[in-house]
């Protein structure tokens, strides 16, 4: 099985980045370039063919690819993020995501990130949130129905995405920061908590039966251990201060051919 992972540059003006939750603090930019190498390392060891996309000063949060678009069997959504300062980053993802999947978009009014989108099996958890709507909910329900999936909304308080607050740790396992989102929400996930100390630390990426979890959570990376999982380490404190994680800077699926045309909601 063939691993695609797109990923994007991190731009000369990611000072400029959106911000929700967090206060602005400095950004240095060639530590935060050096530690998105790393990233894309990471991800390359663990078995992707990484793809990177060009950015430019015009787009600060454009490394945060994930927010651009949902990649699922046999579809790719191109969204309509909620910040409109983003909405210009969508047309380079949509290009390089044609060469894999057809194609349907989020449109007007409906405002969705990809940080709000969780594929858990068959399950697609897509959070409420200051940049995703319901206008998005329902659109993504009529879009990924024929594939099989079940959408469900759930409200996000306290941070900035969904996955923010659960993300996948395998394949029936979220990690989760139970103050951010619903546990019940999640009823037929098993569930490993942050650690109290740590309430950032619940976005992690999967891939195959590995993880790649930021260093900054040693004590929530203990309790993914202890569970067998096994995790590798980056470092992305720059990224972090621009609201990023490790799942959003990186767009990460099966290698496929596109089997129909551009789809309208």
């Amino acid at each position: 099985m063939s691993l695609i992972a797109l990923t994007r540059a991190v731009s000369p003006a990611i000072a400029r980045c959106e911000l929700t939750h967090l206060s602005r603090a400095p950004i240095d930019f060639e530590r935060a370039r050096a530690q998105h190498e790393g990233y894309e390392l990471a991800l390359r060891a663990l078995g992707c063919t990484v793809q990177q996309l060009p950015t430019g000063p015009e787009m600060p949060d454009a490394v945060f690819i994930e927010d651009a678009a949902v990649v699922v069997d046999g579809l790719a959504i191109i969204t309509r993020p909620g910040a409109q300062s983003r909405r210009s980053e969508c047309e380079g993802v949509a290009r390089a995501l044609e060469a894999y999947r057809p194609l349907a978009y989020i449109e007007e009014p409906g405002t969705l990130d990809g940080g709000d989108v969780l594929v858990v099996g068959q399950s697609i958890f897509i959070g409420l949130s200051s940049r995703t709507n319901l206008a998005a909910v329902e659109q993504m329900q009529r879009l990924v129905a024929p594939l099989g999936y079940m959408v469900q909304a759930v409200r996000v308080t306290g941070c900035l995405h969904l996955k923010s607050a659960v993300s996948a740790a395998a394949d029936d396992v979220v990690l989760m920061n139970r103050d951010w989102a619903p546990v019940d929400a999640f009823t037929g996930c098993d569930i490993i908590y942050v650690h109290p100390d740590e309430p950032h630390g619940a976005n992690v990426v999967l891939i195959g039966q590995s993880l790649v979890y930021p260093t900054a959570f040693p004590r929530t990376r203990e309790r993914l251990e202890s569970r067998g999982l096994g995790v590798t380490g980056v470092d992305v404190s720059e990224l972090a201060k621009a609201e990023g994680a490790v799942t959003c800077c990186s767009l990460i699926f099966t290698a496929g051919q596109p089997a129909a045309p551009t789809l309208n909601p």
